[in-house]
Parts: structure tokens; C-alpha cells; sequence
């Protein structure tokens, strides 16, 4: 297994929710952050409970190509190093069909998929540099199915993240990166709150977190490409 210790993991989305939990648990392994939020001080409060010296807040607006740009300097201008990147950022609309606009699907596709392209592109040389680089990409079950008429806007951004994914997995393979994606169901957080789905049958974040803190710390003959959780019957296939 790979020592965290000394190594870098930016993430983006990180001041709640499954970033927050995400952030929190790479952390008690040893990895210093670098967590990238839009609302740089609501990130700043998140971690104050358990933050040290190893924990660095930026600023950072998927929508806003110049923060991602900013965002790897001062993460390579303080710590010196990126070993890791989560994109887990992202935005979801769930507009019925005849009520899905191009604004909103606008919004998606820049958020969901152009947002951790951008990071991916310039985080690459770096990841590459360290030999055993880890990209993790924050999907959904959306972006494995079409859950009926459930938010089909969401998921056509989610099967784009994917699409992604996969090409970054092979692209980046040969040297040294090892990319999962993280395809999880209803996850108890404030995004799902208002799905109308019992809280106490959804995944619980913390949970989620512990799957992804051991992948990446698995050494690069033992990649995981996928992992579907889900805390009810799917039909996947």
C-alpha cells in the first residue's frame, strides 16, 4: 500500500458533504490537502475541527476557468508537489424533460464535465512526475443509468464525467496514474435532502470516504477502475 505521507491530494467541492467527508479522511491517513471551494471562507470553517498546517483552502469556481488555473499554482507554489486530485465538484439540476433548459444543462456540462477536465489537463505533468499520481472522479449511479424519469439532465452530464474518465484512464495509464471513478446511489447529504428518500437507507458519506481512502492507497499493479455503491436494488446493466 502507498504511504500518504508527504504526498498531496488536491480536491475540489471539499467544504461539504462527500468532499468534506472525502477531505477529512484522506487527511487522518497522512495526506496534506489542498481543497479548492468556491466559497473560500465556508471551506476555511469546515475543517476547523480537525485542519493542521498540512490543510491549505483556496479558492475555486468550476465555472470560472482562471481559478483552476490559479488554484494548481498556489497548490504547487506551497506544497511543492501534487500526488492526487478528486474532482468531486459538481452541480446538479433535476428539471424534468420538458422543463430542462439549455441554461441550466449549460451549467451541467460546464460544472460536471468541462470543470475536471480542465483540472485533469493541468494537474497532469505533475501527477505523471510522482510515478504513482491517483485521480479520483466523484460520478454518480446517473452517470451509469437513467433512473426513469429522474433528473435526465444530471445524468447525461454524469455519462459524460464518465466518458472522461475512461479516456484519462487509458491516456494517463503508462505513466503511473491510476484514475477510479466513484459511482455511488442516494448519499446522505444536503443535495439529497429534498429527494424525499428515507435518510436513514442512504449511504452514509463517511462510508463512502473509508472505499475511496483505501483505493487510493493501493499500489498500481492493483487499479480499480469503477465502483458502483448503492443502497438499493439496481437494475445496472
Amino acid at each position: 500500500m502507498i504511504d500518504p505521507n508527504g504526498r498531496v491530494m488536491m480536491v475540489s467541492g471539499a467544504n461539504r458533504g462527500i468532499g468534506a467527508a472525502l477531505a477529512e479522511r484522506f487527511h487522518s491517513d497522512g495526506w496534506a490537502l489542498s481543497l479548492g471551494a468556491r466559497n473560500r471562507e465556508e471551506l476555511e470553517e469546515s475543517v476547523t475541527r480537525w485542519g493542521d498546517d498540512n490543510v491549505r483552502c483556496y479558492h475555486y469556481d468550476a465555472l470560472n476557468s482562471s481559478t483552476a488555473d490559479a488554484w494548481v499554482e498556489e497548490t504547487l507554489s506551497d506544497f511543492g508537489r501534487i500526488d492526487g486530485l478528486t474532482n468531486n465538484a459538481g452541480v446538479g439540476h433535476m428539471e424534468s424533460l420538458s422543463d430542462l433548459s439549455e441554461e441550466i444543462l449549460d451549467e451541467m456540462w460546464s460544472v460536471n464535465v468541462k470543470g475536471p477536465l480542465r483540472l485533469i489537463q493541468r494537474t497532469l505533468p505533475h501527477l505523471a512526475s510522482c510515478g504513482e499520481g491517483r485521480i479520483v472522479n466523484v460520478v454518480s449511479l446517473s452517470g451509469k443509468r437513467v433512473k426513469g424519469t429522474f433528473a435526465p439532465g444530471y445524468a447525461m452530464s454524469k455519462h459524460a464525467l464518465l466518458a472522461l474518465h475512461h479516456a484519462v484512464r487509458h491516456a494517463t495509464f503508462e505513466h503511473g496514474i491510476r484514475v477510479t471513478a466513484i459511482c455511488p446511489g442516494y448519499v446522505e447529504t444536503d443535495m439529497t435532502a429534498s429527494f424525499g428518500v428515507d435518510p436513514s437507507i442512504m449511504i452514509q458519506a463517511a462510508d463512502l470516504a473509508e472505499t475511496v481512502a483505501t483505493i487510493v492507497r493501493l499500489p498500481n499493479t492493483a487499479t480499480v477502475a469503477e465502483i458502483l455503491m448503492t443502497c438499493e436494488p439496481e437494475v445496472l446493466g
